[in-house]
């Protein structure tokens, strides 16, 4: 019987969870089924989720900011199906294919003139694994130097540079020679790379952990210090990239030049995985120095054809819609709209960020609510940002997600196509849920009912509820 992508969907949908708890990942959905996150998506439009009752939940997740262009962009999705009804000759592996060439010289021009090579990968964690050894081998040193509160990937090369504990423990010895040191802080770089050694200093233009910044002074310090102690500065674009923050590079922002750019997400217009890393040619070339050293670094589907065409017809789109100013626009008007309720609720500490990554901090009030907050933070630190998060998605249908772990800031990555309706629409929301929060109990009993038939369907199931935290990405 010939294999037919609607019938299973049709046949197995009602299985899912079950088939996530028995093969995946039975924690993941005892956290989905207590947040009561375990609605079943049909279908994705622009901005939108579409469950199979037809409800539309809003996405300022936007797959941890792969969506850039929202989901199912009609143009990234007609290259696609070019591709394949054209049969181009994939993965041959001993060729030069045209479509990696032409996706490398487009990445290479929105670039600072100091980037001249590109190497494909699958993932923002394989850039940066990618990054690291290719900084050890074009300095010939091996130190590598990462901040605190960074996030950089989940593979084990990658590991050694994230600054959450809460990835890292259990995982036993990670790569040798990592250092971390606290973002922002110059001096303790210069500190750090004073004897020497370091071949690079891995750093995130703003830190996704947190939507934390440094300031620009702060940027020229870095790359002044890189330069003056024969240290590579690899900026990691992974999520800050692609227009993200309003540039295409948020590293323009500060006027620095890395000598590594690492990028994912967003270039793969939200179907193909794909993950690049924008280097110099010293840099490139001290890894494929010689013919019999042309293949000393590879990655099986790196430089495959569907990777290559979702990654091209993506920027056609950034081109064509203007999509870097557009996230500008949306950004700036983003934040000026939220910025009446950081005076209208205490609750509400802070928000900042830059284009359309944008952290929402939440603090103890100074006078009603204090206490109410405090109980909670005693019961699980960072506890209160569900409390923001739940309602947001329930009452609102709108999708959001914590920062970090043990952290009171909710990140929005919206997908960069968003318009007015819908940053009125999340604004207004916010404004329910924290008038909510301030004034009463109420809000507190809502999320714990939700909480509650979420623990109780996965009892169901013959498990006992665990702890839920926040997600990174």
């Amino acid at each position: 019987m010939p294999f037919d992508l609607e019938e299973v969907l049709a046949s197995r949908r009602v299985e899912r969870l079950d088939l996530h708890r028995s093969y995946l990942n039975p924690q993941l959905v005892r956290v989905l089924q207590t947040l009561g996150f375990d609605r079943t998506y049909v279908r994705g439009e622009g901005a939108y989720l579409v469950d199979d009752e037809g409800g539309r939940t809003l996405d300022f997740l936007s797959g941890f900011g792969v969506f850039a262009l929202g989901r199912s962009h009609p143009v990234v999705k007609a290259a696609l199906h070019q591709a394949l009804d054209l049969d181009l000759p994939n993965l041959v592996q001993l060729d030069a294919a045209v479509l990696p060439g032409v996706l490398a010289q487009a990445l290479v021009e929105r670039a600072h003139p100091g980037i001249e090579r590109v190497v494909f990968t699958n993932s923002g964690a394989e850039s940066v694994e990618v990054a690291i050894k290719f900084a050890r081998r074009a300095t010939r040193r091996d130190r590598i130097v990462y901040c605190d509160h960074a996030f950089h990937g989940l593979t084990t090369g990658a590991l050694a540079l994230n600054g959450g504990a809460e990835f890292r423990a259990g995982f036993g010895p990670l790569l040798p020679g990592c250092d971390r040191v606290p973002f922002g802080d110059a001096d303790a770089l210069a500190r750090a790379l004073a004897p020497g050694d370091v071949a690079a200093v891995v750093i995130e233009p703003i830190q996704g952990k947190g939507v934390y910044e440094a300031p620009v002074e702060y940027w020229r310090e870095v790359e002044a210090l890189c330069r003056a102690n024969g240290t590579l500065f690899v900026a990691d674009e992974i999520q800050t990239g692609m227009g993200r923050t309003g540039r295409f590079f948020c590293h323009d922002h500060f006027g620095v030049r890395p000598d590594i750019v690492t990028l994912s997400k967003a270039l793969s217009g939200g179907y193909v995985p794909v993950g690049a890393v924008l280097a110099s040619a010293r840099v490139v070339d001290s890894v494929f120095s010689s013919m019999d050293r042309a293949v000393v670094h590879s990655s099986t589907f790196s430089r495959n054809q569907l990777a290559m065409v979702a990654g091209l017809a993506t920027l056609a789109v950034f081109d064509d819609e203007d999509i870097v100013e557009r996230a500008r626009v949306a950004g700036e008007r983003l934040v000026a709209a939220l910025a009446p309720l950081v005076e209208r609720h205490e609750l509400l500490a802070e928000v900042r960020g830059r284009g359309l990554m944008v952290g929402l901090e939440f603090a103890a009030p100074t006078t009603h609510g204090r206490t109410r907050f405090r109980l909670m933070e005693l019961a699980r630190k960072g506890m209160f940002s569900q409390l923001i998060v739940v309602p947001l998605y329930h009452r609102h249908r709108i999708l959001t997600q914590v920062a970090a772990d043990n952290v009171n800031i909710v990140k929005l990555l919206p997908p960069l196509i968003i318009g007015d309706e819908e940053i009125d629409t999340f604004v207004a929301a916010l404004d329910d849920v924290l008038r909510d929060a301030g004034r009463s109990s109420a809000l507190l009993v809502e999320v714990g009912r939700t909480m509650a038939k979420g623990t109780l369907a996965g009892r169901r199931h013959g498990r006992r509820p665990g702890a839920v935290g926040g997600t990174s990405g």
